[in-house]
Formats: C-alpha cells, structure tokens, sequence
C-alpha cells in the first residue's frame, strides 16, 4: 500500500463531531467529511496521537499544537487527519481540519 501525500483541508459534515471529545476540551473527530467535493464516513480508527511544540512567543512553555488520527473510511480507505488546534494565519484561520495522507489501495479486511 502506497501513501499519498495531500495536504488539503477537509469541512467536517454538520453535526457529526465527537461531542464527548468536545466536552473534554479535544476535537470532536466527525463521523464524516468532505474532500474534493466527495463524502467520507469514518468507519474506524487505526490510531491516534498529538503534536506539542514550544511556545511561539519566546516562552518556556509547551503547548498542545495537533491532534492526529489514522482512520479508515468507509470504502476501506486508510487516511491520516489532523485538527491544528490554531489557524495557520488569519486568512486560513477556519481551516483547522487536514487531510494528510491517504493511501488509494484499498485496505483487505
């Protein structure tokens, strides 16, 4: 199975986040999302985890920058997301869900 790389922003479906994630102050993963204008369902999670790095004013401390998450949709596909718990700039400052990789080949079950 060979990974893609992607890169591109992903608009999670309305009212399909995690709201027991959101409760405890993560992102919600949704149960689906959009990318290239085609719907994706989140079948499975394969793995998660998160990204920390210094403060980006000059400060000591560390903070929490991703959440990632290894799915599996529902045709089968593996993807790799993430939530940036801060915009990249102003003018991309709602875009916080990404689609990373995304292997083409169908997973066997």
């Amino acid at each position: 199975m060979s990974e893609e790389f992607v890169s591109e922003s992903i608009m999670p479906v309305a009212g399909s986040c995690d709201p027991a994630a959101m409760s405890r102050g993560e992102p919600g993963l949704p149960s689906g999302f959009i990318w290239r204008d085609e719907e994706y369902t989140v079948a499975d999670v394969v793995e998660t985890w998160k990204e920390s790095g210094p403060c980006r004013s000059g400060g000591s401390e560390n903070y929490l920058r991703k959440h990632w998450w290894k799915i599996r949709t529902g045709n089968g596909l593996e993807m790799t997301i993430y939530f940036e718990r801060q915009g990249r700039s102003k003018r991309q400052n709602k875009a916080r869900w990404w689609l990373y990789t995304v292997n083409r080949k169908e997973v066997v079950r």
